[in-house]
């Protein structure tokens, strides 16, 4: 096999990795690809470049400023943002209803304020499906009553 194609299969073969770096971001084959498009394109223009010893070692230079230019663009694209929680003050006046049936002093009752589930107790016995307000919240627990 002549030089030439040699380069046009290492050139396809980079380009595919890149295709499917564009069909599912973040696998960071991207580099890897790149490096290759960009040695087979040199190696197409000088074709004894691909089997001398400067094809790998030119791979390897490449691969540095092409993995940091890939993580900075990759920062700028997806910028890290904080995990949202909820503290529990603001669950105060919240209104929700009983998934398990509560009652004073038990905390194995159960209800959905928003799409979140928290352990419950009452002053009073509140069965399955009643609405409830939160009165009073403490770490991963909420006191409620009857919504009136």
């Amino acid at each position: 096999m002549d030089a030439a194609t040699v380069a046009l299969i290492i050139i396809i073969i980079g380009a595919l990795l890149i295709l499917l770096e564009a069909l599912s971001p973040g696998a960071f084959i991207v580099i890897p690809g790149t490096v290759l498009v960009i040695v087979g394109i040199i190696g197409y223009i000088v074709p004894d470049f691909l089997f001398s010893i400067y094809s790998p070692i030119t791979a390897l230079v490449l691969a540095i400023p092409i993995t940091l230019i890939t993580i900075k663009m990759y920062q700028l694209l997806a910028k890290p943002v904080p995990p949202t929680t909820t503290v529990t003050d603001s669950l105060i006046g919240k209104k929700g209803k009983v998934t398990v049936t509560t009652s004073p002093g038990n905390l194995k009752g159960k209800v959905r304020i928003g799409m979140d589930i928290w352990s419950a107790d009452s002053e009073e016995e509140i069965g399955v499906g009643e609405a409830v307000e939160v009165i009073k919240a403490e770490g991963v627990h909420v006191t409620v009553k009857k919504k009136e």
